[in-house]
């Protein structure tokens, strides 16, 4: 009976929030519209660059190496990535409540927490798989079999979702009694456990080693990769493989430079430490800029995915009659 009324009372002290209001970026409605603009262009520019990736490598079959079916995921977990955070965004832009449900934070929450470890995952597999191509080019053919590329993807795609479990959970165990206004334009971590006023160390605690550890890891194994690549590509007898090879290796540091640098000042640490306004403008750097800037870093300097967008979009006819 005691267990009982102890269960009930924790669902109570958990649930009598029912929705959450996201102030977003509290400013006149003429500002309002102008982000609404801004934010709907970049959605638009990031949904058009990845699906041009994803579609040039599933349609081009000189793409089809795994390097470029790492990219083409890469590219659709970014669409996704965004997708859970911006359609809402722009939604609350133009309500006046701009209130979410405490069920709908939390799977947006699980959700791009998902993603953003996943798109962690796959700037590991991408790094690794640079690696083997250019430190071990004998062997990589043996390594880097079909079967083992479609498991390091399904792995990419599969560990986030497991793994955001944990901390999510914890995360929606915390009392929300209180109030009910996240001066954010997300259902973020950070600010929901500083909207619960409790002074659970241990749920704290577990999120910030779980982000460390992740964060951390994912980071020093892709500059370790990618350290021992230039340390070969440097060995290369011959100049243009060099600049084959570092045009490759840049361009994927680039993309992991955004992506990890904004996400460190976050999350290795308690956000709590940062104001509200860094938080926001941390946060809208890697959940909208990296998304958006990936495709142009990505295809730009690659002659490879340039040719096979021109075909995929029949550019190629075109730019031989001109």
């Amino acid at each position: 009976m005691a267990s009982r009324l102890m269960n009930a009372s924790s669902r109570d002290t958990t649930s009598c929030v029912s929705h959450f209001i996201l102030l977003g970026f509290p400013s006149r409605p003429e500002m309002q519209l102008l982000y609404f603009g801004l934010f709907s262009a970049t959605y638009m520019l990031t949904l058009m660059g990845n699906a041009a990736i994803v579609c040039a490598v599933w349609w081009d079959r000189h793409l089809h190496t795994p390097m470029y079916i790492f990219l083409g995921n890469f590219s659709f977990l970014e669409i996704c990535y965004v997708t859970t955070t911006i359609p809402n965004k722009l939604a609350n832009l133009l309500s006046t409540s701009k209130s979410i449900s405490f069920v709908s934070c939390f799977v947006q929450f699980y959700f791009f927490f998902s993603f953003g470890c996943d798109e962690g995952f796959y700037l590991c597999i991408m790094a690794f798989d640079r690696y083997l191509a250019i430190c071990c080019p004998l062997h990589y053919p043996c390594i880097m079999t079909k079967e083992m590329y479609t498991v390091l993807a399904i792995f990419g795609w599969s560990c986030g979702f497991i793994l955001s479990i944990a901390p999510v959970f914890l995360i929606t165990q915390l009392p929300y009694c209180g109030p009910n206004i996240i001066n954010h334009f997300m259902c973020d971590p950070v600010p929901l456990m500083m909207l619960s006023g409790s002074e659970d160390t241990t749920t704290e605690l577990t999120y910030s080693t779980f982000n460390a550890i992740f964060i951390v890891g994912t980071f020093l194994f892709i500059l370790c990769s990618y350290a021992l690549v230039i340390l070969a590509v440097l060995q290369m007898p011959s100049a243009a493989s060099q600049r084959k090879a570092f045009s490759t290796c840049t361009s994927h540091l680039a993309v992991v430079v955004l992506f990890f640098g904004s996400v460190m000042v976050m999350y290795v640490r308690p956000g709590s430490e940062h104001p509200v306004e860094v938080q926001k403008i941390v946060t809208l750097f890697y959940s909208v800029i990296t998304p958006l800037c990936n495709p142009l870093i990505y295809s730009l300097r690659n002659k490879e995915v340039k040719a096979a967008l021109r075909k995929v979009f029949g550019m190629e006819k075109l730019v031989n009659k001109t």
